[in-house]
């Protein structure tokens, strides 16, 4: 049964964006993959349409909390979850075969993730910057800020944070860790407002701290990786439906749902067609959808999320 209330979803650890439109995209469908299972808010949404839900995540806390709250649905053989990364889903699922009704990456960060001061993912006072996803992974976001060189600390401000002053921060940066390392949120809040002034805040913080995040776990990366592979695990008529926090993000899906709903893949030039392209699909939403303001109001992370559906050729 799905709940009427909003918020119904939502648990201490997170509340999943746009559930209910979620719901609605997948109603019917009987399989469903679940590539960011982060709280287990969707999955839950999605088990109580009546599927049986396939859960990925890189990180071992979200898949324990996760795994209790849905046990009795694992138990009951309509849920089950693989520690991994999105973007390795062909091997993760070790099944040529295996084929969904529809597919979900909600690539944003668990509330959890953000509280909790050990992972380093917010500005919070005292926070270690380790931001990985998954613990021992590469390098920490620290690690990254202490030794890689001025042109690449640009161009992960300018390309993962949209940052305008990215060669002045990055300087500052570079020139601060002569005197002492980077290990907390405080180091990398006093570098920013040392390069872009006293009037600096929040904004800018989260912007550039999302930045980094960005690169230290290869989201984008991974993202464009990803797509594929999940696009070609859809049944016919199956929906792919991905949620994006950065305009990066945001970007390489339109992009990749566009090419993918072409008849024709011949360069724009070109005068008469030689591809004998038919589209491998269309697009279900022709502009990303955004949370509603009642949303907003009661989880203000969920403001910048933009929600985009494909659906495979029948």
């Amino acid at each position: 049964m799905i709940p009427e209330s909003p918020g119904a979803w939502d648990s201490t650890y997170h509340a999943p964006v746009l559930a209910d439109e979620i719901v609605e995209l997948f109603r019917g469908a009987n399989t469903i993959l679940d590539c960011t299972l982060g709280g287990g808010g969707h999955s839950a949404a999605l088990l109580a349409l009546g599927a049986r839900v396939t859960a990925i995540d890189r990180d071992p806390a979200a898949v324990r909390t996760a795994r209790d709250r849905l046990a009795a649905h694992e138990a009951a053989g309509r849920f089950r979850v693989i520690l991994g990364n999105f973007a390795e889903a062909d091997s993760l699922l070790n099944d040529s075969r295996l084929k969904f009704d529809g597919i979900l990456a909600d690539l944003g960060v668990s509330s959890h993730q953000f509280d909790d001061e050990t992972r380093g993912f917010s500005f919070r006072e005292g926070a270690l910057l380790d931001m990985r996803m998954t613990s021992g992974a590469g390098p920490t976001a620290a690690e990254m800020l202490n030794t890689l060189d001025e042109q690449e600390v640009v161009r992960i401000l300018r390309d993962y944070a949209d940052e305008p002053r990215a060669r002045r921060v990055a300087r500052e940066i570079v020139r601060r860790r002569e005197n002492a390392p980077y290990r907390t949120s405080d180091d990398l809040v006093k570098a920013i407002r040392g390069a872009l002034g006293a009037r600096s805040g929040p904004g800018d913080f989260a912007r550039i701290f999302q930045g980094l995040r960005i690169s230290v776990n290869d989201e984008l990366g991974s993202l464009e990786r990803a797509l594929p592979l999940l696009r070609d695990r859809l049944e016919p008529g199956g929906t792919l439906a991905v949620i994006a926090y950065h305009s990066g993000e945001d970007r390489i899906v339109k992009h990749a749902m566009r090419e993918w709903s072409r008849d024709c893949v011949c360069p724009p030039r070109q005068l008469q067609c030689t591809c004998g392209g038919r589209a491998l699909g269309s697009l279900v939403m022709r502009k990303a959808v955004k949370p509603s303001s009642d949303e907003i109001a009661r989880n203000p992370r969920s403001r910048s999320a933009r929600l985009r559906a494909w659906r495979s050729a029948a």
